[in-house]
């Protein structure tokens, strides 16, 4: 049998449910969350705080900010579990919440987009970002390549980091806890 992996995102769907702001360190100044999507571990100096933009039902999996994955202290201890080598696990503060929860940083980088599954558009010289030429500019109904991802649980995907890929048995033990605010597609 062929491994399955899915791109684990927010369901925005969820009915009343919160939404986390982007991050703020002990001076209740903003962080730059992009670093927490590259793939590679981060170090973070404090604690950090994730307000709540919208408050509602709280959830085991939120993309706050630009995406960063917040996950409920349950989701945060299988993640350890079954991709100890592939995720950083932070704790942060959520606003108003008692229950712990963690940022969940994926520590893989592959290159494993199959440019010819995959629908992609890549930044031309007519774009007038000479920086990004020849980069991915969309991914569109994303496949990857298995047979580069070796033996990884949890990655990005070089050249496009916004989604957050996880291998079959993940999602499954995601279902089977009942963790809510998730939703996934095969990639």
């Amino acid at each position: 049998m062929s491994k399955r992996f899915f791109e684990l995102a927010d369901d925005v769907y969820v009915p009343h449910r919160w939404h986390l702001a982007t991050p703020t360190n002990s001076h209740g100044q903003e962080v730059d969350d992009r670093q927490f999507l590259y793939g590679t571990p981060v170090h973070v100096e404090a604690r950090l705080k994730f307000p709540i933009e919208i408050a509602g039902k709280p959830l085991d999996f939120t993309q706050a900010g630009i995406g960063v994955p917040v996950v409920h202290v349950r989701v945060a201890s299988m993640f350890a579990e079954l991709a100890p080598d592939d995720v950083q696990l932070i704790p942060v503060d959520v606003e108003g919440q008692p229950d712990q929860y963690l940022m969940l940083v994926a520590t893989r980088l592959i290159r494993c987009i199959d440019e010819t599954a995959s629908r992609i558009r890549l930044w031309t010289h007519e774009d007038g970002l000479p920086d990004m030429v020849g980069r991915y500019a969309s991914v569109r109904d994303m496949r990857i390549d298995k047979a580069r991802v070796g033996d990884a649980q949890v990655f990005r995907c070089e050249g496009w980091m916004g989604p957050l890929i996880v291998f079959r048995e993940i999602k499954d033990a995601l279902e089977r806890m009942g963790a809510t605010g998730m939703r996934f597609e095969e990639v």
